[in-house]
């Protein structure tokens, strides 16, 4: 008599995506009839006709450029462990990957920034499409070989995007939207657009790269690098065209001696960088250890649905944002309020494994918190940073995350001396240092009798 094994293989209700759809697409619609009623001067605000404000022209390439961006940067991370898999490579052989990844990312891309503040956003943001190129072409080539170098090559770009479009950005809108007389009306709505952008962007890379992929592995493995190819080309040519050269540039001493007193000098820029640095250490685990957690009870999972359910989320809470903003709320009262939801919704995944569709709701809660933190960390390093030091205060930010990551997969990964729920508890533990990081930065706000105005520049 034969044995039958059913076999239980869990994915997400189309409920669900409705509900996330619908939820946005009402937050969106309902908001500028809110700021009508609520918001004194709503002439002079960007919502006051559309989303897309027809008061800032300028600001329309900056979406598309980074719409490319992200569409890069998705089509990599949605398709690199399947390719690992496909083409063999070992759990030992990742790690290390993802050891020189996070390695490059330590020990070059802290200092990208600062080279980005001296020779000017927009080259570095040539060098990220370059290096995007770079990858493509080796996987073409020869994809097997090429993992180390594309992870190399990708983990710069990553952290060259971390903080050459909100730099680039914020400078653009300082040129031509400060004359317009509501320069923060407009900064806010580029922040959440950014990440709202870039949660859409990755869930499109996913598209095509399912799409182009298609049923032949054997044909289609290799047509997402194709894809990122052509993308990396036209950005490329999207930068030529669009470069003037014209940018004013600091001497590295003035550099120097400006990030000393204006970055090193002020404890609200540290703090600041501090809980920056801890919500991309708990990104970065997330990402880690996602999949091994839904899978630990040995279901079949499929993470092809619950990736854009999660990114999802994150839409859904980028818009939030703007109803914050316009309420007489703090930023650093939402920001406490967000990283300790995240905290204990790490805590109570890394206490006791949970059914699959209560991780699934924890996860999209947790990317909620991301989609509104953000845009709110975003707003705060406009208020305290000057732009030209902007890219160095981010990129040295992520550093001590970069340096904590390299050691937490030097222990579980070679080692064997932490468990993932003790990864997870790390993360929990960075997100309350976090929320601790925003309840001084606003005793020091109210000692300093500071109020929430932009600072962008400073004096010679």
């Amino acid at each position: 008599m034969g044995i039958v094994i059913e076999t239980s293989i869990w994915e997400p209700s189309s409920s669900v995506f409705i509900f996330i759809f619908f939820s946005s697409f009402l937050l969106l619609s309902l908001f500028p009839f809110y700021l009508s009623k609520h918001a004194p001067t709503t002439k002079s605000s960007a919502f006051s006709d559309h989303p897309f404000s027809s008061s800032s022209p300028p600001s329309l390439f900056p979406r598309i450029r980074y719409i490319i961006f992200k569409i890069l940067e998705g089509l990599w991370s949605v398709y690199g462990e399947f390719e690992l898999v496909y083409y063999g490579i070992s759990k030992e052989d990742t790690v290390t990957f993802m050891l020189i990844g996070f390695g490059a990312a330590l020990f070059v891309g802290s200092l990208l920034g600062l080279v980005s503040d001296l020779i000017g956003r927009k080259k570095t943001c040539l060098v990220f499409f370059i290096l995007h190129l770079i990858v493509g072409i080796l996987k073409m080539v020869a994809p097997s070989p090429s993992f180390w170098v594309a992870n190399l090559c990708l983990s710069l770009a990553t952290s060259i995007f971390s903080f050459s479009f909100e730099t680039w950005g914020v400078v653009e809108h300082d040129k031509v939207d400060s004359k317009l007389g509501h320069r923060q009306d407009i900064l806010n709505e580029t922040f959440w657009l950014m990440t709202f952008f870039e949660s859409a962007s990755l869930i499109g890379s996913q598209v095509i790269g399912n799409w182009m992929v298609g049923g032949n592995l054997e044909k289609g493995i290799g047509s997402p690098s194709i894809a990122a190819t052509l993308l990396a080309i036209l950005g490329i040519t999207c930068m030529s065209r669009h470069y003037d050269g014209t940018t004013k540039i600091m001497t590295f001493k003035d550099y120097r001696m400006s990030f000393s007193v204006y970055n090193l000098g002020d404890r609200r820029i540290w703090l600041l960088a501090c809980a920056q640095a801890c919500l991309h250490f708990s990104i970065a685990v997330f990402w880690i250890l996602w999949a091994p957690t839904l899978v630990a009870d040995g279901r079949e999972v499929f993470l092809g649905l619950i990736y854009p359910c999660l990114l999802g989320a994150r839409m859904l809470g980028s818009t939030v944002f703007p109803w914050l903003i316009n309420a007489s709320l703090r930023t650093e009262d939402c920001l406490t309020c967000a990283f300790v939801v995240q905290a204990l919704l790490l805590s109570i995944i890394a206490y006791d494994y949970e059914e699959i569709g209560v991780l699934v709701t924890q996860f999209s809660l947790y990317h909620a918190c991301i989609g509104l933190i953000l845009p709110l960390l975003a707003r705060l390093r406009t208020m305290y940073v000057p732009n030209e030091l902007r890219g160095g205060m981010i990129s040295l930010s992520l550093a001590p995350a970069n340096a904590a990551i390299l050691f937490i997969l030097m222990q579980r990964g070679y080692y064997r001396t932490i468990e993932n729920s003790t990864m997870i508890v790390f993360a929990a533990v960075g997100l309350f240092m976090a929320a601790g990081c925003m309840y001084v930065l606003k005793r020091e706000a109210f000692k300093g009798d500071m109020k929430e105005e932009p600072i962008s520049t400073f004096k010679d």
